[in-house]
């Protein structure tokens, strides 16, 4: 869900759509368009190298984003068949799907963290349902109305027939991948999925952050078929390991690239704690449930109450607050019970 932060300037503008912009000599930066009606463009970055190219985060399988990429290559004075790898940070459609695309059609190796393997197995068991999982989540979360509406999604058309095969090769915390006169080191950071990962350039002290650190919003936690039992815990992990890394350019996903990771990381460690608290308190004051709790808080930037946001955001928001009520749990500040299958908090 976004934060209130403050508009961009002119020098953190986000990038053109298709227009190539060298982050340094080798290294651009490609925003592409995506066919979603809230979440518009995504970064992918090209890494030059003698070796060829390493193409991080794709984009969408999706013709504007293809033909976008295709002629930015072109810009560069490549072409797709230039690409030697693609890397992606995570699983989600808007990162992953045209790598998988173009993996096939022209057989670069396609690489991606290994925690996503569960996400993947468990969308090749169901493909049809849009979100079978968090339909269990939202019951025990007290909001049965809810998660009907959930179960009742279908694909949207630009959602249909999109590639979402496994990777060639599964990547692990700690792994150098040497892109021509350069390393990037992967680093597992989960909490958006159970296996984002970013990658982190040295000598040119860069982070491509993926959706693990964005500059305007605060990414949602475990938004995957199979997320971990503990996501939010997973997330915080992932921050503080930013923390006491290296300071570097941060190259995300979505929006600007001007950003540096301790920055962000620490506002996203204090929004979480703010909003821990924020939940801690609701609960004290009765609200038992994480449906309960999400219709006491209010939602975006526009400070919009829970019944205003769309059934899809709903249920992002509930299933935040889930998060957050099982960490104060397990941190022994929440006590927990369950009765018909629905989990009810209240004060230690």
């Amino acid at each position: 869900m976004p934060m209130s932060d403050a508009a961009p300037s002119a020098a953190a503008a986000p990038p053109a759509i298709g227009v190539p912009g060298h982050i340094t000599p080798t290294v651009a930066c490609i925003a592409l368009p995506l066919p979603l009606p809230d979440l518009q463009v995504v970064n992918s970055y090209v890494v030059l190298g003698r070796d060829g190219l390493t193409l991080i985060d794709p984009g969408w399988a999706y013709p504007p984003a293809e033909a976008a990429l295709t002629d930015a290559l072109h810009q560069l004075g490549h072409s797709v068949g230039d690409i030697r790898r693609i890397v992606v940070t995570h699983q989600h459609w808007d990162h992953y799907s045209l790598g998988v695309r173009w993996r096939n059609q022209h057989g670069m190796e396609l690489l991606l963290g290994a925690g996503e393997r569960h996400s993947l197995e468990a969308f090749a068991r169901q493909p049809d349902s849009v979100h079978p999982t968090q339909v269990g989540m939202l019951t025990r979360a007290g909001a049965p109305n809810l998660a009907r509406q959930v179960a009742g999604l279908a694909w949207e058309p630009y959602e249909l027939g999109v590639a979402f095969d496994a990777p060639d090769r599964w990547l692990r915390d700690g792994e150098v991948l040497c892109c021509g006169d350069g390393t990037l080191v992967v680093r597992e950071t989960p909490g958006h999925t159970r296996g984002h990962v970013v990658f982190s350039d040295a000598d040119q002290q860069l982070v491509f952050s993926g959706d693990h650190l964005l500059p305007r919003i605060t990414p949602s936690i475990a938004f995957e078929r199979e997320p971990e039992p503990l996501p939010l815990r997973s997330y915080l992990d992932s921050l503080t390991l930013m923390l006491n890394l290296p300071d570097a350019r941060m190259l995300p996903a979505h929006g600007h690239t001007a950003g540096r990771t301790r920055a962000r990381a620490q506002e996203l460690v204090e929004h979480h704690r703010q909003r821990l608290n924020r939940v801690s308190e609701l609960v004290g004051a009765g609200y038992a449930t994480g449906l309960e709790v999400a219709e006491q808080m209010r939602w975006t930037r526009r400070e919009r109450r829970l019944a205003e946001l769309d059934i899809v955001h709903q249920m992002t928001a509930v299933l935040e607050v889930a998060a957050h009520l099982d960490l104060l749990a397990v941190q022994n500040e929440l006590t927990v019970h369950d009765q018909d299958g629905v989990r009810y908090f209240s004060r230690s």
